[in-house]
């Protein structure tokens, strides 16, 4: 396959109103993320709150967007477990169903000592022949041990980069890790997009709800024309600060505005609710950045 590069959005996992999975939405966040020009699509990772799902849950959604995608971009899935044995079940049962890549989290219960942590991503390519994207977040693993990953697990290809500050981070796994790193992605809704491009990234995994302005950046700054990919960062930089401070509930009511979504409801127990001055705000940011939506 083609290295993958590019905007690939981390669907969020959608709620009826009875607080049940919402399988229409879920198809139409697909369809919606592919038509608004995304490279790829990553399911289900943090910002899909997989935490909160089911084993069960998680393999039947993510059979339901590899189905949806049809092919037509690849799809990364996300296999992360507290455990070797949980992350290998949904590695294999990934591969089965037409994954394109993997994507996981270090064992992330428990703060597992390095060589835990090499059997584990070892065991996920043992059962599944596909590339894989390690993860980094906190408590974070120093660009010399990513390093020892991509060398000695043949299908660790690529890693998405996330401990802050992630662009100093994604200089130094580049100037480290050499040409087994077939890329670095960026998250954090794409705080640092423009540094890290700069930087080296190969993409970026925001959330979906307006994966459209970040294809439109990606593409200007890939055109040459970094004055452009400014401005048009500079436009969605208050709503990525905003969804940073309230987290997904934020990204979920955009969807909801968009009519992709039929609620903004969580699974997270702990998610904050957005109140009337909130709701405000977020109209305000959302007509701020008009030009850049294009569905």
């Amino acid at each position: 396959m083609e290295k993958l590069r590019g905007i690939f959005p981390v669907l969020q996992t959608p709620l009826d109103t009875e607080g049940n999975l919402d399988e229409a939405s879920l198809r139409r966040e697909v369809a919606f993320a592919i038509d608004a020009g995304a490279h790829g699509l990553v399911y289900p990772v943090l910002g899909s709150e997989f935490q909160f799902l089911s084993d069960r849950e998680r393999q039947h959604l993510v059979e339901l967007v590899v189905k949806e995608a049809a092919g037509q971009v690849p799809v990364v899935v996300g296999v992360a477990g507290p455990s070797e044995a949980i992350a290998v079940e949904h590695a294999r049962h990934a591969a089965q169903v037409g994954a394109d890549a993997l994507i996981a989290l270090p064992p992330y219960l428990g703060g597992a000592p390095p060589e835990k942590i090499i059997a584990y991503y070892r065991a996920i390519a043992t059962v599944a022949d596909l590339p894989i994207l390690v993860q980094h977040s906190f408590p974070g693993m120093d660009a010399s041990f990513l390093a020892r990953l991509l060398r000695e697990i043949e299908n660790v290809r690529y890693i998405k980069e996330e401990l802050p500050p992630s662009a100093h981070h994604i200089s130094q796994v580049l100037q480290t890790v050499g040409k087994e790193c077939w890329g670095v992605f960026g998250g954090a809704l794409g705080r640092w997009m423009i540094s890290e491009m700069r930087r080296g990234a190969c993409g970026f995994m925001p959330a979906t709800e307006v994966v459209d302005a970040y294809v439109q950046i990606w593409d200007a700054f890939q055109a040459g024309d970094e004055a452009l990919a400014r401005q048009r960062f500079n436009m969605l930089l208050p709503l990525i600060n905003f969804e940073l401070a309230l987290g997904m509930s934020v990204c979920k009511q955009v969807l909801v505005r968009r009519g992709i979504f039929q609620t903004a409801l969580m699974r997270d127990p702990g998610a904050p609710t957005l109140d009337e001055e909130d709701q405000y705000e977020l109209t305000i940011l959302l007509e701020s950045i008009q030009p850049l939506l294009r569905v």
